[in-house]
């Protein structure tokens, strides 16, 4: 289980047992043991490839020393960006058609992704994967054969935007970054920040668990 966000560097992770997995943890690549070594990340223990721990942070639990964590991690920890589109980063689903992750997911649908004015942004197709509950994928279409970008969701807070001019506004919000989205109807934009709320505290459902009508 991944350790909750408020002891992320500040307590030692219970690490995950190479033996235990045959894949990164992550981008889901295989490990093999000449191109693609098991390495560990310090702040959530789980086992990742080299590609996806390349990232250093100050951990609490070691005197502030900076440790090997990955690519989410390093996002909780810091707040910095890293580049969408870096070689490897989530290669597992990004290659994944829409229709294949969307057909075992635990939210999908059309939103639109505000620009930092708030007024343009892109229409796509969102996806919560099951099998990677904690990074929300976005696609061009639902047709399309892979994600364009991915946004690591843990850690951030979900925000509801008071209803305007009859928009469906919410934000995801971490360490002066923030995404706008716009919903069709209040119904799916609840959905959604229920569903983005359970993955930024790390929240991972079983695979059979549905998602709740609204109260």
């Amino acid at each position: 289980p991944h350790p909750q966000t408020e002891e992320l560097g500040r307590r030692a992770p219970q690490w995950v047992r190479d033996n235990l997995v045959t894949m990164c943890m992550r981008c889901r690549e295989p490990f093999n043991a000449i191109t693609r070594r098991r390495h560990h990340c310090r702040a959530c223990g789980y086992v990742v490839c080299a590609r996806c721990s390349d990232h250093r942070a100050e951990l609490q639990y070691d005197g502030n020393r900076l440790n090997r964590v990955c690519q989410e991690c390093y996002i909780f920890l810091t707040g910095h960006t890293v580049l969408e589109g870096r070689e490897g980063k989530h290669k597992g689903i990004l290659e994944k058609g829409a229709a294949e992750v969307s057909s075992r997911s635990l939210l999908c649908s059309s939103l639109q992704l505000l620009d930092k004015n708030g007024k343009g942004g892109t229409r796509g197709w969102f996806v919560i994967p099951q099998d990677d509950p904690l990074v929300l994928y976005i696609y061009a279409a639902p047709q399309d054969v892979r994600a364009h970008t991915s946004i690591p969701l843990l850690g951030y807070e979900v925000k509801d935007l008071p209803q305007s001019d009859s928009r469906h506004l919410f934000q995801l919000a971490q360490s002066g970054q923030v995404h706008t989205f716009l919903a069709d109807t209040e119904e799916l934009k609840r959905r959604w920040m229920r569903a983005m709320a359970r993955s930024a505290a790390g929240i991972t459902p079983p695979e059979d668990e549905e998602e709740d009508a609204d109260p």
